[in-house]
């Protein structure tokens, strides 16, 4: 009787293990074993959100579970994840462009809940709400970018300033200031292309090549390419930054370009406000953007339209220049609102004939701005014609 009631008890936790993840591809159930026992005390929550959430989105939210970093885990409520889940994919049934995202990548781009390390915001239904009416009536992927672009700033009523209270905000945070930094507005407008379907990462590097801080933006990924974009759009690939973007170092910690990821991809994002964490997951692609950038200015350095411009900055106006003279200071440069580039002059160190370089259209009157010797804004209007041209620029 004994041995025929051990029998029962096996066979009965044999049927219990086998249902418990029911629905869901045997892929992830070691994962989900390990998730839950992780998540301690929250792991009730987890186990509900994979029995509540409709079928059809159960391998969904077990792939959102098994990824998820140990904060999450032990954090996140049911409701959060299944209301994640539901407009996640309410936006793939509804999308056309959405509905052709490979599932790979919806898993990893779309459906996630968070870019870095900000606050989780329970952003995913109210954005769906706001951005759904601008790509409503787009015909393919690369129009309901352009539409999501161009109308998040009016939507959200968010600009770019250092005032922000901190780099890594959350979507709501961002709001409620009217502010954020490079990385707060990529983190918005990322939530906002995965409202609608677009898969979307947050990008960037830990620091330009030449020292002047770091930046973050914003890839989208459509008809089978990643593309680089703005909180305040231009093209496709075509940023101010996009030189600089072009002379990162891959493997540099410092100096490489990165791609976020929610599942493991070989390395972590760098995150400047906060090198201790390690659980954002990264994809090092230095190598796409320096090829990038190498076939563009090849292009445009063969067109005929553009001229090389030169940048030096000297302390004071004077006569007689030496190298002595020369100052590292940051200068932007723009054509009109757009800023078309950035970057370093060249100090003391180098070459006299080391100097600041851009490729800028003909015809056109630029800005340089730049903080003056008194740490007051500078700006200085240049017109190009149709020849090279230094600018030499003073800080008095």
């Amino acid at each position: 009787m004994r041995f025929l009631l051990f029998l029962l008890a096996v066979s009965f936790c044999s049927c219990m293990g086998s249902n418990r993840y029911e629905g869901i591809p045997e892929k992830y159930h070691k994962g989900l074993d390990q998730a839950l026992k992780r998540a301690g005390e929250n792991a009730g929550e987890l186990t509900r959100a994979l029995d509540s959430c409709d079928a059809r989105y159960k391998e969904g939210m077990a792939f959102l579970i098994v990824n998820m970093p140990e904060r999450d885990l032990k954090e996140l409520k049911a409701g959060f994840l299944v209301n994640n889940v539901d407009y996640a994919y309410m936006a793939r049934e509804r999308f056309p462009w959405a509905q052709n995202v490979p599932v790979e990548i919806f898993f990893n781009d779309v459906l996630p809940y968070v870019s870095l390390n900000e606050p989780r915001d329970e952003w995913r239904a109210d954005f769906y709400g706001r951005f759904s009416a601008y790509v409503a009536d787009c015909k393919d992927i690369f129009e309901a970018i352009d539409s999501v672009n161009r109308n998040l700033r009016d939507e959200v009523r968010v600009d770019y300033s250092t005032r922000r209270k901190r780099p890594d905000q959350s979507p709501y945070e961002s709001m409620a200031q009217g502010v954020a930094s490079c990385s707060g507005l990529s983190i918005l407008l990322t939530d906002a292309f995965r409202s609608v379907g677009i898969p979307a990462r947050v990008a960037g590097t830990p620091s330009w090549h030449d020292n002047r801080g770091n930046h973050n933006w914003v890839e989208v990924w459509a008809d089978g390419k990643w593309y680089f974009t703005e909180y305040y759009p231009n093209k496709l690939n075509l940023a101010w930054f996009f030189a600089d973007a072009g002379k990162a170092v891959k493997g540099d910690t410092n100096y490489a370009v990165y791609a976020s990821s929610f599942q493991p991809a070989g390395t972590y994002f760098p995150l400047v406000w906060d090198s201790t964490i390690r659980y954002v997951h990264a994809e090092d692609v230095t190598d796409r953007y320096v090829e990038l950038y190498r076939e563009y200015a090849a292009r445009i350095q063969a067109d005929g339209k553009h001229v090389p411009l030169k940048v030096v900055m000297f302390k004071k106006e004077q006569k007689e220049q030496n190298s002595d003279d020369r100052e590292a200071v940051n200068v932007d440069i723009f054509c009109g609102t757009e800023q078309v580039g950035g970057g370093r002059t060249p100090g003391v160190e180098r070459d006299m004939n080391d100097m600041l370089e851009f490729w800028v259209a003909k015809n056109k009157t630029y800005t340089f701005k730049y903080a003056g010797g008194d740490g007051k804004p500078r700006e200085v209007d240049v017109a190009v014609g149709e020849t090279p041209l230094t600018v030499r620029l003073f800080m008095e």
